[in-house]
């Protein structure tokens, strides 16, 4: 969690995923199956979506929050997509304030002890608050979510 060797601020990321690689990489990357993460922890259902293109410069944009005010908006340009072990996107993402910034995303999907690790590598954090925001917050809610709907889909824990 610290600068790579070109200076850009960064964070990685792992959890074990109790799925293939495969599923996980499809619940990541499909659309259908984000909606239903997305909001499988809250407990008042808020605004959700999404749409994929999934293919090298097709874009996720996903469009989410807890009511019409209050949105978040994502859209991923799809650099590299080797299905199930990588995918490598480009992402702009702007907050409900109007903030926004621009990072690069790296997931890989590995086979790990009858699951699958994966890990993201995001880069390109304008200043090491918000790489820390996304470390403690944005990525293990997302992974949480994730990890919900692959227990939920029928996998034994």
């Amino acid at each position: 969690m610290t600068p790579d060797d070109t200076g850009t601020i960064q964070l990685r990321t792992t959890r074990v995923l109790p799925a293939t690689p495969e599923e996980v990489f499809d619940a990541y990357t499909d659309a259908e199956k984000q909606k239903i993460w997305f909001s499988i922890l809250d407990e008042q259902p808020g605004v959700v979506e999404i749409d994929v293109d999934l293919r090298v410069g097709g874009r996720q944009t996903a469009v989410w929050g807890p009511d019409p005010d209050n949105l978040f908006r994502e859209t991923q340009t799809f650099v590299e997509i080797d299905r199930p072990r990588r995918l490598v996107t480009e992402s702009v993402g702007s907050a409900p304030d109007g903030g926004s910034m621009a990072t690069t995303v790296v997931v890989t999907f590995e086979e790990h002890e009858g699951g699958t690790l994966l890990t993201v590598v995001q880069s390109g954090f304008p200043a090491p608050e918000v790489r820390d925001f996304f470390t403690k917050e944005v990525w293990p809610g997302a992974l949480d979510r994730i990890e919900a709907y692959l227990r939920r889909a029928g996998r034994p824990s």
